[in-house]
């Protein structure tokens, strides 16, 4: 499964990351891609493993979440 984290802050290396979804219930991070766009909003594509509902519950939990000064966007992806 994979989890999509939008307006994450310039510069979160992997390890901020994969701390962040284990506060949240994430055992299992696969891989990490991080998307730079044009910079203002960077994001990270992460593949986890889990259950669809565990995802559900960790995408409820992140999604608006105040962190490192932004505001971010989760989402669970299908694909």
């Amino acid at each position: 499964m994979k989890l999509w984290i939008g307006n994450i802050a310039p510069g979160t290396s992997d390890a901020e990351l994969r701390e962040l979804v284990g506060k949240y219930g994430v055992d299992t991070v696969v891989s990490i891609e991080q998307v730079p766009g044009d910079g203002s909003r960077p994001a990270a594509i992460l593949e986890v493993g889990g259950t669809a509902e565990g995802m559900m519950k960790v995408t409820q939990r992140l999604n608006g979440l105040y962190w490192k000064g932004r505001s971010l966007t989760v989402q669970a992806m299908t694909r």
